[in-house]
């Protein structure tokens, strides 16, 4: 899966924690929200002023990446066989995202598995 077709792919899929996402898929959009975060503090740190109305929009836009983010998280989990609620190590401190990284970091399982056939 290509960096476009991971972001195609996760924005027409925000809430959909059902079925299996590839490294590629998930690391390709990874990359992408940390090149929007970075364009969008940039932009906001440029802007002159209080900024309500797209602070608001940025807030909303923000939430919507966020489910994605997450839902992706929870279908990689389940290409390696694991369910997405292991996601909710990011709440230990310091060494929950480590555990996190690692985990999303593995091969997934080869062939079905209880989450579903394999994503391309």
């Amino acid at each position: 899966m290509t960096f476009g077709q991971a972001i195609s792919y996760n924005l027409s899929n925000l809430g959909n924690f059902n079925g299996r996402a590839s490294r590629p898929e998930f690391w390709w959009w990874i990359l992408a929200m940390w090149i929007l975060q970075v364009f969008a503090n940039l932009i906001f740190t440029v802007l002159p002023g209080d900024n309500g109305f797209l602070g608001f929009i940025g807030w909303v836009i923000s939430i919507i990446l966020i489910l994605a983010t997450i839902a992706v998280g929870a279908r990689r989990l389940h290409d390696t066989g694991k369910s997405g609620w292991w996601q909710l190590m990011y709440l230990i401190p310091c060494v929950g995202w480590i555990i996190m990284i690692v985990l999303w970091a593995q091969a997934g399982t080869s062939g079905d598995n209880a989450y579903g056939t394999p994503s391309a």
